[in-house]
């Protein structure tokens, strides 16, 4: 069996699916890449049980076939190959693939394509469709503060809840919580979905940059999104969601107003002061002045400065971890942000000012324990 391709063609479609390959898998046939070919097509599978992913391309062939290649050695070899059409020879019986080029011959093992596991398929759902872009927008808004606690599995991917004229996307590690909703994409349907962060990884980093749409399906089990000539089909975590929205305080009668990227530079100079293990930052609010402030009093390091902000509230003080803050503004957008407090030691809801026609995102952060030695 014969098929001519692209160097360069093959080489990108097996990179954007080459992140699904795992270094140690559970089983050894899941270090390959799955080729089949058929009707002038390659169509290339890369699994790690949990998440697979598929590409198709045309190719010169005029067989149909099916073998499981290597992946590190075939990615290794197109690497260093400048672009060029080559030949790919594969033997269904012994295994072995041979590739041909302009200066060279390539010999590497095969395995037998049976082996490799099925791909689920999708059956009777409703699909829904919604924009590259913003599907985009929503894991890169929400996939910083996925846990990474085992012991909680629900936590460690994304919620997607499905609504009839909307769509939000939450996640959470229990010190933040993100919720990013969408109300321009309407499933028709409602349905939780958690998807593993994986999966949600792998497609942020192979969703088209041009307006494309992703059609996303699913059943009991198994979500499917397609695009292109790309397609990712995951496993669902199979465990209930914490009920996120009554962690989200109601009355915050204390609200801040100030500019996002002096607040973002703020916080990250005088984060440099503060412990390296709590990584507490001070925010002191009165009248229309905030002071960031942090110390660290093992080195007798500290640090203060003084902002300009519309403050309608209390005078009050209250500590954030400092690498949450930071992560969290520069997550947002807008050119002002609105802080919203209650009390120091209930949570605070960070939001663009000024929010977007068709989505909105809220940020909660939990406060962290001030010691009061000042």
């Amino acid at each position: 069996m014969k098929f001519i391709v692209s160097s360069s063609a093959l080489l990108k479609q097996l990179q954007s699916i080459n992140g699904v390959v795992t270094n140690n898998p559970v089983v050894p046939i899941l270090e390959n890449f799955l080729f089949e070919i058929e009707a002038g097509k390659l169509t290339i599978t890369a699994s790690d049980l949990e998440t697979s992913m598929i590409t198709e391309l045309p190719v010169e062939a005029r067989d149909t076939g099916r073998i499981a290649a290597p992946a590190r050695i075939l990615l290794d070899t197109l690497k260093n190959l400048p672009d060029q059409p080559v030949t790919f020879t594969l033997d269904e019986e012994t295994y072995t693939i041979e590739i041909s080029s302009s200066n060279g011959r390539y010999k590497l093992a095969g395995e037998n394509a049976a082996d490799f596991p099925r791909v689920p398929v999708v059956k009777g759902s409703a699909p829904i469709e919604m924009p590259s872009s913003s599907l985009a927008r929503a894991i890169n808004k929400t996939i910083f503060a996925v846990s990474t606690d085992e012991l909680r599995p629900a936590m460690t991917g994304i919620l997607v809840q499905l609504a009839d004229s909307q769509v939000t996307f939450v996640a959470t590690d229990g010190h933040r919580l993100l919720r990013y909703r969408r109300q321009d994409v309407g499933a028709g349907q409602t349905a939780n979905l958690i998807i593993p962060r994986k999966a949600f990884n792998l497609l942020k980093g192979t969703l088209p940059s041009e307006a494309t749409p992703v059609k996303i399906e699913f059943n009991q089990s198994n979500a499917f999104f397609s695009f292109n000539q790309m397609r990712l089909v995951c496993r669902l975590i199979d465990e209930r969601y914490p009920d996120y929205e009554n962690v989200i305080p109601v009355s915050n009668p204390n609200k801040l107003i100030i500019n996002r990227s002096e607040l973002l530079n703020s916080v990250r100079r005088i984060s440099i002061y503060s412990n390296k293990t709590t990584h507490q930052v001070r925010l002191r609010l009165a009248g229309s002045e905030l002071v960031v402030s942090a110390e660290d009093l093992d080195f007798s390091n500290e640090a203060k400065e003084t902002l300009t902000c519309q403050y309608d509230g209390e005078d009050m003080e209250i500590g954030f971890n400092a690498r949450f803050l930071l992560e969290m503004l520069s997550n947002i957008d807008s050119e002002e942000i609105t802080l919203e407090l209650s009390t120091p030691n209930r949570a605070g809801l960070l939001m663009p000012t000024t929010p977007d026609d068709n989505e909105s995102i809220l940020m909660l952060v939990m406060p962290v324990m001030l010691n009061n030695y000042v």
